[in-house]
């Protein structure tokens, strides 16, 4: 039997190009590069920006998640791979990962086997600082509106109505609400405050949204960030805050190059989390990498209702992007336990319960298909365990909607084990399609929300908490009723209760809150119990995870 290695290993193990050599294949000269160490560099982004777009864009989703793992990021970082192989000309476009979840259950986000982006333990831990950039600049912002009260308050903001809180990059349940300020008259005003994590930040959505350095300013000076004691809006401008942090962000803002295994390139830039925020990497990596490719394969996070919903109907809204093809990420072993199958026993044949399962496979691919109009393939990444009756009946399945199902096995094989995956990636990108949108801007917020609810997650509708009608009432009156909305729902569920699996019918979705996130350009939904500071689960994988005497990372993955 092979000897099994952990995904670190197997990253620790490849020899990687030289960071001048990996951007030369992306047609990227030196003098375009600040390189970070032998394996990393930020490009700089200026020279580039009249080069047409020529990529054909490829937007990689997947089913909801379960334990069993589904391997979106390790499918996209394959395909890509693969598509190389086949003499394409293919950049990936990827989002960076939130300490966060590498401490807490999820793992890191640098692909998995044969499949990654290396260097892996750097891209997970820290990378080059942009996140602390984004936190730094996030706070700073925070510091001048508290020391703006303390100084004499002209604005007449409300401190009970300040709606910006700190963030820091990691899940701390602790800090989700405090009081601060206390101590005295001149350590500020006491009040209820708290932080998120900073991938749930404004500044992150809107740094993933901004085309360029001067975009960025101008959304960061639009960002609410208060309310008077007449309850009009304060921004971030009205604070003479956005300068500074635009500062901050000025060399955060230009796209890490890194090298796939196989020695590709790839963009990592930009991460907010996708039942929380918008889920996509940088609006500038995905069209810089248009630019030099002529594939361009960039991922969604979390499943199709989150991830792909807000790309598609906030990101390519904004920035006129469109897909050429979308590949529907699932295994076997996912669809078995939305049909009810407890972890242990995945492992097992089980039509029966495959079957109950499919259905929240077949309804991401009607969304892709049917609401948003895209040609789509279903990746069925491969697992050991899977026999030949269950891939079959996944691949009949899907034919009935007359969608194709590429088996992946790049977790074992890298790109080779694409190649099936990008030949009809290849295929689809060839046919002809337009990209609709689930609901028009020009409807009330309130018939966005429905129409989400109903087209995307198959909702009865929606219904508004008391707050939150009272915040709808007041963001259309202060003229933000055009703006897309942003759903903050579960991951695990076209519903809002995480319990709900497979292709729930019959619910509607809660709106318990609103709120404008005016600088990033939509505005936020919370729904359920999603919270923007997530906590450690019992184990944190952090407990895993150490440092050798050499400085090796080890226990990661």
């Amino acid at each position: 039997m092979a000897e099994f290695k952990s995904d670190i290993e197997i990253a620790q193990e490849a020899q990687l190009l030289p960071i001048a050599e990996v951007a030369a294949k992306a047609g990227l000269s030196e003098d375009l590069l600040e390189p970070y160490g032998r394996t990393k560099a930020k490009v700089d982004i200026h020279a580039l920006a009249d080069r047409p777009r020529k990529g054909r864009l490829v937007l990689v989703t997947a089913v909801n998640p379960t334990p069993a793992g589904e391997g979106k990021t390790t499918t996209s970082i394959g395909l890509a791979d693969a598509l190389n192989r086949l003499g394409k000309q293919t950049l990936l476009a990827l989002r960076e990962p939130s300490l966060g979840p590498v401490f807490g259950v999820k793992g890191g986000a640098a692909g998995g086997g044969h499949a990654q982006v290396v260097p892996m333990e750097d891209i997970n831990l820290h990378f080059t600082g942009d996140f602390h950039a984004i936190g730094a600049a996030n706070n700073l912002c925070a510091a001048l509106l508290d020391n703006h009260i303390k100084q004499g308050n002209v604005l007449g903001i409300d401190p009970r109505r300040i709606v910006w809180r700190r963030c820091v990059d990691m899940n701390d349940r602790q800090l989700r609400s405090v009081v601060d300020g206390l101590g005295g008259v001149a350590n500020g005003m006491p009040r209820e405050d708290g932080f998120d994590i900073t991938v749930a930040s404004e500044v992150m959505a809107a740094f993933c949204l901004a085309s360029d350095l001067m975009d960025l300013r101008r959304r960061l000076g639009r960002m609410v960030v208060a309310y008077t004691f007449d309850r009009a809006p304060v921004t971030a401008h009205d604070i003479k805050a956005e300068g500074a942090m635009a500062a901050l962000l000025k060399d955060a803002i230009k796209p890490n190059l890194v090298q796939t295994l196989e020695g590709n390139p790839a963009f990592v830039h930009g991460g907010p989390f996708a039942n929380i925020a918008h889920g996509c990497n940088s609006v500038i990596a995905t069209t810089t990498a248009m630019r030099l490719a002529d594939y361009v394969v960039t991922e969604a996070g979390f499943g199709a209702d989150l991830g792909a919903e807000k790309f598609l109907d906030i990101k390519c809204r904004a920035t006129g992007l469109a897909p050429s093809a979308v590949v529907v990420v699932a295994t076997v072993r996912a669809l078995k336990y939305n049909g009810g199958v407890p972890k242990a026993e995945l492992g097992t044949e089980n039509l029966a319960a495959l079957k109950a399962g499919l259905p929240n496979l077949l309804r991401h691919v009607f969304n892709i298909r049917d609401v948003y109009g895209l040609p789509c393939v279903v990746a069925l990444n491969a697992f050991p365990t899977d026999t030949a009756a269950e891939l079959a009946l996944v691949e009949r399945r899907c034919g009935e909607l007359g969608v194709r199902v590429a088996l992946s096995e790049v977790w074992a094989k890298g790109g080779e084990g694409g190649e099936a995956l990008a030949r009809e990636v290849v295929r689809l990108c060839d046919e002809p399609s337009e990209l609709r949108f689930a609901y028009e801007l020009g409807e009330s917020v309130l018939d966005k929300l429905t129409a989400i609810a109903t087209k995307v997650y198959h909702a009865d509708g929606v219904e508004l908490a008391p707050a939150a009608r009272r915040q709808l009432s007041q963001l259309e009156a202060q003229g933000f009723g055009d703006l897309p909305v942003c759903v903050a729902k579960t991951q695990y569920s076209f519903s809002d209760d995480p319990a709900k699996l497979g292709a729930p019918e019959g619910f509607t979705i809660t709106v318990r809150n609103l709120r404008v996130s005016a600088g990033a350009g939509f505005i936020v939904a919370l729904t359920g119990d999603i919270m923007t500071m997530p906590g450690l689960p019992k184990v944190p994988a952090a407990e895993g995870i150490d440092v050798t005497e050499d400085g090796r990372i080890v226990g990661l993955f």
